[in-house]
């Protein structure tokens, strides 16, 4: 079997000359809650119609095709499949030539993404855990039939963490965001602080800032591989710190796209960078506003906090955000702050994520230069939620836990 799932050009249901008015457009089959919520969500910001998704394996996605009208766009989810490769085979015999097939499953290995991507015809396949940002921008181009250059982008990903103001946490936030991807989940990351007089990055992991972003910002041209090797700080195991502290009266005079050329090499060599972003509207924020896959606002029960971030939600999501900024409450319960309900109100939705107020903890992590997400606790359990939405990256000791696993069925293990 060759392409006998997909032809090399999709057309969508609504092609009357060719008389396909009448199958649906986009039909899935998932086995697990929380992909069916991020694959309608994903879907929506994509494609702006309704899709149907519903609960089931590829065996059961053969059944309903063989009674019902095989859809344009079919998505079909691999997770637990003994026999992946043969239900794909059997699967092709109810599936229409110029149909595109999307796949998602649990399988994380380049041979099992080539096999089924060039000999069996999927158009695109992505592995659990998903993210709204990850279907809008790589299933949706394909879904809708069309290759979007500014969907599928190279190298790592751009996470934006933006304060609603001084104050509230959020270079904390960014930095234990920082060191969870890096040192508990085996991510290369890098941490940028683009505030440039403050260095609060650095100072948070326990490094003494250096003035090599500031001039790397202010003459890009000689940014290059090796500038980069020697400006950056290593702060943990697989995470590094780029940021740079200047006398407050330093007039900084930035190039424009210095931040756009500083990006394109970081994420070549990076599997996230997360960008302590203050808020403003400087060429050099917006710059990096652009650039930015997600973004998180982090606010405190202040009616302050709450009237900044109904500010910054409109400017905050640059031309490459699918969804909007997740929304962080910080210090929740802080006495003589707001209730989760009052903040609630006041922004008419619900904080994505709450982090109760640690105090101490914080300050004491701060101080020794190791973060409080090291520790566990609320502050892990939040770090670890935004890592999943925002990232789709699993929770720190589940991927050792499965090569374990791995490594005691092939008798590799001590």
């Amino acid at each position: 079997m060759s392409d006998a799932l997909i032809g090399t050009t999709p057309t969508l249901a609504t092609d009357a000359k060719g008389g396909r008015v009448d199958r649906p457009t986009l039909l899935g089959f998932v086995t697990d809650a929380a992909s069916e919520a991020t694959l309608r969500e994903g879907f929506a910001h994509a494609l702006h119609v309704a899709v149907d998704i519903r609960r089931g394996n590829i065996r059961q996605a053969i059944a309903a095709l063989n009674h019902g009208q095989a859809p344009a766009t079919l998505v079909i989810d691999l997770s637990g499949e003994a026999q992946p490769l043969a239900a794909l085979e059997d699967l092709s015999q109810f599936v229409e030539p110029d149909a595109t097939v999307l796949v998602i499953g649990d399988r994380q290995d380049m041979d099992f993404y080539r096999r089924i991507t060039r000999g069996l015809g999927v158009r695109e396949y992505l592995f659990k855990p998903l993210t709204v940002e990850m279907v809008a921008r790589i299933f949706g181009p394909a879904a809708g039939g069309r290759i979007d250059s500014n969907a599928v982008l190279r190298g790592g990903r751009v996470i934006n963490i933006v304060g609603a103001r001084a104050g509230v946490g959020a270079s904390t936030i960014a930095a234990n965001l920082a060191w969870y991807l890096g040192a508990m989940c085996n991510r290369r990351t890098l941490l940028l602080d683009p505030d440039l007089h403050t260095g609060t990055a650095s100072l948070i992991l326990g490094q003494q800032p250096t003035p090599a972003l500031r001039h790397a910002l202010e003459n890009p041209a000689r940014l290059d591989e090796l500038y980069l090797d020697r400006a950056v700080q290593s702060a943990a195991p697989r995470l590094d710190v780029l940021a740079s502290e200047s006398a407050l009266d330093d007039d900084f005079i930035y190039t424009s796209g210095a931040a756009g050329r500083l990006l394109d090499m970081v994420q070549r060599r990076y599997n996230f960078v997360i960008v302590d972003l203050p808020p403003g509207n400087t060429p050099m924020l917006r710059e990096l506003r652009e650039r930015a896959h997600q973004s998180m606002i982090v606010l405190d029960p202040t009616l302050p906090a709450i009237r900044d971030t109904l500010r910054l939600l409109p400017v905050t999501a640059g031309a490459r955000q699918v969804r909007s900024p997740l929304l962080l409450l910080n210090r929740a319960g802080l006495p003589g702050g707001l209730t989760p309900a009052q903040v609630q109100e006041a922004l008419q939705a619900p904080p994505d994520i709450v982090l109760s107020d640690i105090g101490r903890r914080a300050r004491d992590a701060e101080l020794t230069g190791v973060p409080a997400v090291s520790t566990g606790g609320p502050m892990r359990d939040a770090i670890a939620d935004m890592a999943l939405r925002m990232g789709g990256v699993p929770l720190a000791g589940q991927r050792r836990r499965v090569l374990s696993r791995l490594a005691n069925r092939l008798g590799l293990s001590k």
